[in-house]
């Protein structure tokens, strides 16, 4: 090849995307340079042509303007006319503006459309002077942490990170010189080798980028050497750069150019063919432009890259300790490289083929949504995403069952992009009603896809979709207009009310989308097969015979109605599922379970094993560990059965186990596997035995090496799954029964046969999870409606707690006030939840408190900020001119550092939770902190929301806030748990005085359930009468006795508090300490006794103890930090008293000094004599 002469020079930047697209401009002799003489020639006749030229501007204007369109367009910037592209178009009231990519110097300015001409032939012969460069073979990387392993490991990435781009700029900024060896052109972009002097130093970007773990090498298809090295057959050029400028990615525009011959003068590397630049997003990935594969033939010893995807083996490579190296596998070495989650190979099963879209850039999207995407930093399409969406894109019925699929996402980009062309909807009768319906299970799902609707659809062309969420009132479902609607997104249940008054609405109806199929099939499978009935009746007539009529459904999981669906509604879907374990139940794999004791798990395995062994079978066994599988092949090989064992720490021949395993197999061969699945890459075994189960992510490895055994179409219900091709059998053993749960419900959704133990297996688990639920608080669920709905997958406690359950830190008049009590409601959870007071009308003591702490706080010297904020301590709080007493439940340990910090705070008297600064909490004196907290909760009784739902539509607690938030209302308590109390009613009564006359104002319950969106619940407290009949004692209508709260004594030292609990003849006691809190319980005769102390201070509860003595309990408690404590308690108790008898001894011992002595223990002394006389009333057991 013939030497290239490099001129050097000067360069100042660049404009820069990232490593994989930065603008430069090219200086020297070469077949893409042209002399800079000729671009100020062509600007200089550009110039004079456009200004002076024509007298007459609109013979040089376009008569139309278009994105992709080639023009001349006036820069006021650069003060001269530049050859442009046209990006988008903004529409204004007198004009339009044009973003515009200028080619010669790659820049987007805005022009208006005054400022643009007609690009004339003569302006084009020259190629653009800027050039899109990316570095030759070098990919980008990033670190990606495995929470499940505790490991973090560079691997493989579609997109340039920050770091590595901020770092590309900074090189490029500090350089004083550039060169760049071109390598190869593939799409339009030149391909190189980027060399930079920085202080007299060359430095090649690719290889610094590598080094420093920015990037990787991609090994190159032929002769992959070091970047480093000098290699003959690659084109030297100098680059000049453009101004520093970052640009979004939705901005790397590839222009489009007239098309027109190649120069004759390329042979002689002097010009380049505009039509090198087309824009090739338009394109299929190998139509390429003949032209453009002609200048590459014209450069001998330039490599040329057709646009292949990248093998999937590609991505597995990341750096090792050589940077400048790829790591490539060996066969030997593959199994050791499995373990991790993210390395394991996506599965896919397809009822057809699916050629994926894995690149935004190639997916079947409309240009709009593409931009749109990407200016939200969208990082897909996923996986899953990249087979659903071309299907869908092309109007196939779907579906599609993924781990993802409750994503929106799987459908809405290619339904918006079907609903772009008009098209497709020409033959359709000329009637109000959608052309899309998507069916969520929920009102808070169809929430979510709305708004997505709403954000993309700005994109395209006007939708007008419509979120209809309708109730059980008539006069509003009529009252709904869906004129000009093109998408709707509903609920089964809404959808059918709709129906009911609008009978044209499948009339148009193309495209029906299912989100959360399996949900929607489980809880409405009625209503939904109701549906489906109707839009099959409507597409059957003779104007759908040319138009488009498409089912989507999308899931998480497979359901046994969706065989159904698919065999009854859907034409020749494409069936995409990605997760193994739903792609087994579909492919008709039979699921035994084989119940045994651990002992005898490997004569069970023998008998399996002999079973299959008349059917030439190839099987497979699965271990745990190395020891089971030490074990099990052992066993196999003493019964004289051929096996072949794997494990990570066995020594074999990785080819031979292949070639035994691939060759015709004799009767009785075996593999025996635990952890090297994934290495082997085994998809053809037809039996599966799991001699220990593993975690759910494992026990999908293992189904999937029988994934070429699935079956490809659904199976008659009448085919007995003795006659399938593949088999799972499971051993179940009483150290499975961890697995027992998730078993149940894997094979309750392939309708296999279960066996007795597996259900009283699953029974003892979900007891034991409910167990260590224990301390969780009561399921909300439950409260508000009587039931849970999922047990398993709820994070609270369904059962009671007697400590926190039974009443006893609440206000007396909770448990002890007549059945009808006036109540405030101050804070609306939902339509039926709330937090408020219980008013006393006679005498309401915190409203006398309130007063006080306003008047408190209205002198600025009371105004103390806290300096050393505690955690469940009690402060005041001013908000606008109240002030109200709060307590702190969070601190970010995070932001204890700082002088100012947020804490989370909890209105005792109101129920509310807040943030706030910590500089706004106020010293509360002690005083203001006897009175309990107020704070309630509330349930209203016997209603519940329509259509299964589990949560109140906004609509309904809106409506609820706005007519009782701090009103007063009468209600009658009918039971009480902790600090919850249930209202059957709760009505607002008003009275005239005049007439001596009370009114019912409205009944809540009876608002709710007006409008429309609430249901009766009758079962509602039966429920929860049920969920406390193993209570021992019951708090019921019989008022039977309640628990009895013991005497307590206290005294305290500097290092410890003494609390005597005074009960005669203990038969039985447990005292249980932590950190903030101590519960006692004892019985004494047919009483029990129960204390449950919420403590001023912090204790060593490791250090604290319980002994009993004559007829007292003696509790020592080892205080956190040495000191006097003005009180025992947080909130004050009426059977608590301070003991006088200690009080000399204490001050006789007590090293402070006698006036900060007497501060605090007189303090706690004046605080118990005061609630002594307030409680003298009270009720004692005796």
């Amino acid at each position: 090849m013939a030497s290239r002469r490099i001129c050097s020079t000067t360069l100042p930047g660049t404009e820069i995307e990232d490593p994989g697209c930065f603008w430069v401009t090219m200086k020297g002799c070469g077949p893409y340079v042209v002399d800079e003489i000729e671009y100020k020639n062509l600007n200089a006749e550009m110039n004079q042509f456009y200004d002076k030229s024509y007298k007459d501007v609109d013979e040089v204007k376009p008569l139309t303007v278009k994105e992709g369109q080639i023009c001349v367009v006036f820069s006021d910037e650069l003060k001269c006319w530049c050859r442009a592209v046209i990006k988008s178009i903004m529409y204004c009231t007198d004009h339009y503006q044009t973003e515009c990519f200028l080619v010669d110097y790659a820049k987007y300015i805005f022009v208006k459309s005054k400022d643009i001409r007609v690009a004339l032939e003569a302006f084009m012969q020259i190629p653009y002077r800027a050039k899109k460069c990316r570095l030759y073979r070098t990919k980008p990387v990033t670190l990606r942490i495995d929470f499940c392993e505790d490991t973090a490991k560079i691997v493989p990435a579609k997109r340039w990170d920050s770091a590595a781009t901020q770092y590309f700029q900074n090189l490029l900024k500090g350089t004083t010189q550039m060169k760049a060896k071109l390598c190869a052109v593939e799409d339009n972009t030149f391909d190189v080798f980027l060399y930079v002097t920085i202080k007299d130093e060359k430095v090649c970007i690719n290889d610094d980028l590598v080094s420093k773990n920015f990037a990787r090498f991609e090994e190159a298809k032929e002769n992959a050497g070091s970047s480093a090295d000098d290699q003959e057959n690659q084109t030297s050029l100098n680059v000049e750069c453009l101004p520093v400028k970052m640009v979004n990615p939705a901005l790397a525009f590839r222009p489009v150019l007239f098309q027109e011959k190649v120069s004759t003068s390329l042979e002689t590397g002097l010009a380049v063919s505009s039509s090198f630049f087309e824009e090739t997003y338009q394109r299929s990935s190998t139509d390429l432009n003949e032209n453009t594969a002609s200048i590459v033939k014209a450069i001998p010893g330039l490599p040329f890259k057709e646009n292949t995807a990248v093998h999937a083996d590609r991505l597995q490579q990341f750096l090792n300790s050589d940077p400048l190296k790829i790591h490539i596998i060996e066969d030997d070495q593959q199994f050791q490289s499995v373990q991790s989650p993210s390395e394991e190979r996506n599965f896919v099963f397809l009822s057809n083929d699916i050629e994926p879209s894995s690149v935004l850039e190639t997916a079947p999207l409309f240009d709009g949504l593409k931009k749109e995407l990407t200016r939200k930093k969208f990082l897909g399409p996923n996986f899953t995403e990249s087979y659903c969406w071309p299907p869908v894109a092309r109007g196939c019925d779907v579906v599609a069952i993924s781990y993802e699929g409750n994503d929106p996402f799987l459908y809405i980009p290619p339904v918006l992009t079907l609903l772009q062309s008009g098209s497709c909807y020409q033959a359709l009768p000329n009637r109000n009603g959608p052309l899309a319906l998507i069916l969520c299970p929920g009102w808070k799902k169809a929430q979510l896809v709305f708004e997505l609707l709403k954000t993309y659809e700005r994109c395209s062309r006007q939708l007008h979709p419509m979120l209809i969420i309708l109730g059980q009132n008539k006069e509003e479902t009529r009252s709904v207009n869906i004129r000009g609607c093109e998408v709707i997104v509903s609920t089964p249940y809404s959808l059918l009310r709709l129906f009911e008054h609008h009978n044209l609405l499948f009339c148009r109806l193309c495209h029906l989308v299912l989100d959360e199929i399996e949900v929607l099939l489980s809880d409405a499978p009625e209503q939904v097969f109701t549906i489906l009935d109707c839009y099959k009746k409507a597409i059957i007539t003779e104007e759908w015979e040319y138009s488009l009529h498409q089912i989507i459904a999308v899931g998480t999981c497979w359901n046994k109605y969706i065989a159904h669906l698919i065999k009854e509604f859907m034409n020749d879907p494409y069936i995409v599922i990605t997760a193994v374990e739903e792609a087994s139940i579909y492919g008709n794999v039979q699921q035994v379970v084989q119940p045994c004791t651990n002992s005898d798990k490997i004569a069970v395995l023998l008998k399996i094993l002999d079973f299959t062994d008349s059917n030439l079978q190839k099987v497979l066994v699965f271990t745990n560990s190395v020891n089971e599988a030490e074990m099990v092949d052992k066993a196999l090989k003493s019964s004289s059965i051929f096996s072949l064992k794997i494990h990570k720490e066995s020594e074999f021949d990785f080819k031979y186990i292949l070639n035994q395993w691939t060759k015709k197999y004799s009767s009785g061969t075996r593999v025996v596997l635990d952890d090297c699945m994934q290495s082997l890459g085994i998809t053809d075994a037809t039996c599966v035995i799991h001699y220990s189960l593993p975690s759910p992510r494992i026990f999908g490895q293992r189904l999937r090496s029988m994934s070429d055994n699935f079956a490809k179409v659904i199976e008659d219900s009448s085919v007995d799954q003795e006659y399938t091709k593949a088999r799972s059998v499971i051993l179940l053993t009483e150290s499975s029964a961890c697995h027992a749960p998730g078993i149940l419900r894997y094979l309750q959704r392939g309708e296999a046969g279960i066996p007795p133990e597996l259900h009283d297996f699953t029974a003892k688990m979900l007891e034991a999870e409910e167990e260590k639920k224990f301390s969780r608080p009561l399921c909300a669920c439950l409260k508000a409606f009587g039931f849970c709905k999922n047990r398993s997958a709820c994070p609270d406690r369904h059962q009671i707690n007697l400590q926190i359950d039974v009443p006893q830190n609440i206000l007396d008049k909770v448990t002890q006030t007549p059945a009808c009590v006036t109540i405030l409601p101050l804070h609306i959870v939902n339509a039926t939840n709330y937090f408020g007071r219980i008013v006393d009308k006679q005498k309401d003591q915190y409203t006398a408190l309130a007063e006080e702490i306003n008047e408190y706080f209205k002198k600025p010297s009371n105004k103390t900020s806290v300096k050393s904020v505690e955690k469940l301590a009690v402060y005041g709080l001013c908000e606008k001119t109240l002030f109200h007493r709060v307590q702190v439940i969070e601190i970010s340990p995070k932001e204890e550092e700082n002088l100012f910090f947020m804490v989370k705070i909890k209105y005792i008297d109101e129920g509310r939770t807040s943030h706030v600064q910590s500089y706004q909490l106020l010293h509360l004196p002690a005083r203001f902190q006897c009175l309990p907290p107020q704070a309630v909760e509330f349930v209203v009784c016997r209603v519940k929301p329509i259509d299964n739902e589990i949560e109140w539509n906004p609509k309904v607690t809106h409506y609820i806030q706005h007519k009782i938030k701090g009103k007063l209302h009468e209600a009658k308590i009918v039971h009480t748990l902790g600090n919850t109390a249930w209202v059957d009613p709760m009505v607002q009564v008003t009275r005239l005085s005049d007439l001596k006359v009370s009114v019912n104002e409205y009944n809540v319950r009876s608002e709710i359930l007006s409008t429309g969106l609430g249901t009766d619940n009758p079962e509602h407290i039966t429920q929860l009468q049920k969920l406390c009949g193993h209570m021992k004692v019951l708090d019921d209508a019989k008022n039977l006795e309640p628990f009895f709260y013991p005497e307590i004594k206290w005294f305290q030292n500097e290092e410890s508090v003494t609390v005597k609990v005074k009960i005669g003849s203990v038969a039985d006691h447990k005292c249980e300490f932590s950190k903030e809190k101590v519960v006692f319980s004892a019985c004494s005769g047919d009483k029990i006794y129960l204390a449950d102390m919420e403590l001023y201070q912090y204790i060593l509860p490791e250090k604290s103890t319980c002994v009993i003595k004559d007829k007292e309990a003696i509790i020592v408690l080892m205080k956190e930090k040495k000191g006097a404590w003005c009180k025992l308690l947080k909130n004050k108790n009426p059977r608590v008293s301070f003991d006088f008898e200690h009080w000399e001894d204490f001050e006789d011992k007590s090293p402070f000094p006698v006036g900060t002595k007497k501060l605090h223990c007189t303090a706690a002394v004046t605080e118990e004599l005061v609630d002594s006389s307030e409680d003298s009333g009270t009720e004692s057991d005796e």
